[in-house]
């Protein structure tokens, strides 16, 4: 294993879509013809650890995936991307994480979630990571594994003095407290705000409330993202939350914008670390709201600034190649210059 010090170390899932497009969705028992297929890259932790490479930091995955095609093609999309594989483990015991989503003419789906491998990341893979996890900048995890790995690997770094994100999705209902306690940044959507502390977030105003609650349980810092309304910031030494506004613009999708926000996050957090909180959360508004700017994800051909679903393996590419890969132009990499050490003020 590798013994290179990284700026982000991602713990978390990776998730091959298989999105099928028709003019409606099937009932049950049926069989319909559909007019599009593609598969994509998806997975919150895997979209946050790009969507950080692709904005220049150095950054490894911690994952596990089946040892199977679909494993295969996520490890080289990783590399695609310029993420560290080292601790990237394929298993024959499940297969790779899968979500098939039929997606009618309309925009509405039906999907179907399977974790496989993605729940057999646990202690052992962890330990065989420490000393990367120990040597990190910032440790990002979310939910999408076993609760148990992502609050031993939060707890890891924080033992050892690493700035930890957690990103508390998909939700869940009584969440042990301890993950608080292990959070520097705490950053959840309003619907999982809502989830976990039972209050009513349809504001900003609400925002502040939530943030308030879940600053008490324990972590430095509470961010609650709002979509088009931006975000609420709160740390511990702080008496009143600030509300960073989003950048404004015409918004196509919002497909992956929560997973560029993170990333953006933990590049913010581990290169310009003296940057205040709220900064950063206006700096990573910024790029999440460039995730706006595409058409919705069964509908994406040509991709654009988006994290790893930016890369498709279409059925049929352009001009007749198969399994083409569609990379997104270079628009996010303009963000990473924007910040200059003598000023915090918007650009």
């Amino acid at each position: 294993m590798s013994d290179r010090a990284f700026d982000v170390v991602v713990v978390g899932s990776c998730m091959t879509d298989l999105v099928s497009q028709a003019p409606r969705l099937p009932k049950a028992g049926e069989t319909i013809h559909g007019h599009k297929f593609f598969i994509g890259f998806g997975g919150k932790g895997a979209n946050q650890c790009i969507q950080a490479a692709r904005l220049g930091v150095k950054t490894a995955m911690i994952c596990k995936v089946g040892k199977d095609f679909f494993g295969d093609n996520y490890i080289q999309n990783f590399k695609d991307n310029d993420v560290h594989t080292d601790f990237v483990w394929q298993t024959s015991d499940a297969a790779t994480g899968a979500a098939s989503i039929t997606v009618n003419d309309a925009g509405e789906n039906a999907i179907v979630i399977v974790a496989g491998a993605n729940m057999l990341l646990g202690e052992e893979e962890l330990q065989q990571a420490l000393a990367a996890i120990r040597k990190a900048k910032v440790l990002v995890c979310q939910l999408e594994i076993s609760l148990q790995t992502s609050l031993q690997a939060l707890q890891m770094a924080h033992d050892n003095k690493v700035r930890t994100i957690f990103n508390p999705a998909p939700a869940v209902p009584d969440l042990d407290f301890s993950f608080y306690r292990v959070s520097d940044v705490f950053c959840c959507n309003e619907s999982e705000a809502e989830l976990l502390t039972g209050y009513s977030v349809n504001n900003v105003e609400d925002a502040h409330h939530a943030a308030q609650e879940l600053l008490r349980r324990g972590c430095t810092a509470v961010i609650i993202t709002l979509g088009p309304q931006g975000c609420v910031v709160l740390k511990a030494q702080d008496k009143t939350s600030t509300h960073v506004p989003s950048t404004a613009v015409k918004a196509v999708d919002t497909t992956g914008a929560g997973d560029s926000f993170i990333g953006a996050l933990a590049f913010y957090l581990a290169h310009h670390p003296d940057m205040p909180l709220e900064e950063m959360a206006r700096r990573a508004n910024q790029v999440a709201a460039h995730q706006f700017l595409s058409e919705p994800i069964p509908l994406r051909v040509k991709e654009v600034s988006c994290p790893s679903s930016a890369y498709h393996l279409h059925q049929d590419g352009p001009e007749g190649k198969r399994n083409s890969v569609h990379k997104a132009p270079a628009a996010l990499e303009t963000v990473r210059f924007q910040w200059k050490e003598s000023s915090w003020a918007p650009n």
